[in-house]
């Protein structure tokens, strides 16, 4: 069985991917098991919105891009590896470390700042 240890290795590096970011967001959690950011644009609902986390589970590391669910044309050139590590919309999980996907999953984590970074984008999904 896979204990929370042998995925601290995973954790820190999708939680490398994310620190760039930090100046620009609202840190949620950082622990070492769960880092969470949020934007500083507030929703019709008087919650942050959600930029990307990263949690240790079980039986993987989760990694959550909202982004890519506002956005989901940011996916358009997603490998076929990284696609196959996909749960649901927003969620790509990792039993191990995987340099390559996690260099792809940077550079999609950039495009979705980048999104996020648009008032337009913004603009729509803070009025939902």
């Amino acid at each position: 069985m896979v204990g929370k240890n042998d995925f601290k290795p995973i954790f820190r590096k999708l939680r490398a991917i994310l620190k760039p970011y930090e100046g620009k967001m609202v840190v949620v959690h950082d622990t070492d098991s769960h880092y969470y950011l949020d934007t500083p644009h507030v929703m019709k609902n008087k919650r942050r919105l959600c930029f990307a986390a990263v949690r240790v589970g079980k039986a993987y590391v989760s990694f959550y891009l909202m982004p890519v669910y506002a956005s989901p044309d940011l996916l358009k050139d997603l490998s076929p590896a990284l696609k196959k590590r996909m749960q649901g919309k927003s969620c790509f999980n990792f039993k191990a470390v995987d340099d390559k996907l996690f260099k792809e999953l940077g550079k999609l984590t950039k495009s979705g700042f980048q999104k996020f970074s648009d008032p337009k984008v913004i603009q729509k999904m803070t009025t939902r």
